[in-house]
């Protein structure tokens, strides 16, 4: 970044940056989603072999169920569209877009060479109709890795990058974070993914996030 946009008040950044290839962002972003949902539901409703069931840990037991987390899990979709909006050139949208296409198809794959589910939960979900709709969406399957965890750890690496590069404050980077952490404990609270799956999610999408971020200009600390 030049030394004038560095000069730049943090905010004024980001609104300049937002209305940069609008078009791209916006129709990329959702035919990514729409291409990722497809490739998900197929592999759901034709497992290529037996459905693992994953294990319960302490972890799980100690995190209750809580049906008001469904907000903070669906946010996820915004979340993730967030990075991406805040990119500035082309070169860094196809390489974001690369690098989150690597983290999904990283998952598909496992996905299809190894069916998980979660462990069926003892809850009358007709009393939670919110929950009820996404357990008739997905069925808890496909479970290991978490991609939501993994998409939502991936988009906060690269947001807090950002968030730097612009000079942000810092409670803006812990609302950051905490809305990151908000989304990976709502997919245990929902009872949509176990531990395990949310250990390995974080793996896969922190890894993703390292080396794609390896490759932008390193800030000054």
């Amino acid at each position: 970044m030049n030394e004038p946009r560095q000069q730049t008040v943090w905010y004024r950044q980001v609104a300049e940056v937002l209305s940069q290839h609008m078009v791209l962002k916006s129709i990329g972003t959702m035919l990514f989603i729409a291409l990722f949902f497809g490739a998900y539901f197929f592999l759901l409703k034709h497992p290529a072999s037996a459905v693992t069931v994953m294990p319960l840990t302490l972890l799980d037991r100690l995190i209750g169920f809580e049906p008001l987390t469904m907000p903070l899990y669906v946010s996820l979709w915004v979340y993730v569209s967030l990075p991406p909006a805040l990119l500035a050139t082309r070169q860094e949208l196809y390489g974001y877009g690369r690098a989150m296409a690597g983290t999904c198809l990283s998952g598909l794959v496992i996905f299809f060479l190894w069916p998980t589910a979660v462990p069926a939960a003892d809850i009358d979900w007709a009393r939670y109709p919110g929950v009820d709709f996404l357990k008739s969406l997905d069925a808890s399957g496909n479970a290991c890795p978490s991609l939501h965890v993994a998409t939502a750890i991936f988009s906060c690496l690269w947001l807090h990058y950002l968030l730097r590069r612009f000079g942000a404050p810092w409670w803006v980077r812990l609302f950051n974070g905490l809305w990151c952490a908000g989304i990976v404990y709502s997919t245990l609270a929902t009872r949509q993914h176990v531990a395990v799956d949310v250990a390995a999610g974080l793996l896969l999408g922190g890894l993703a996030a390292a080396l794609s971020l390896r490759h932008l200009v390193p800030l000054k600390s």
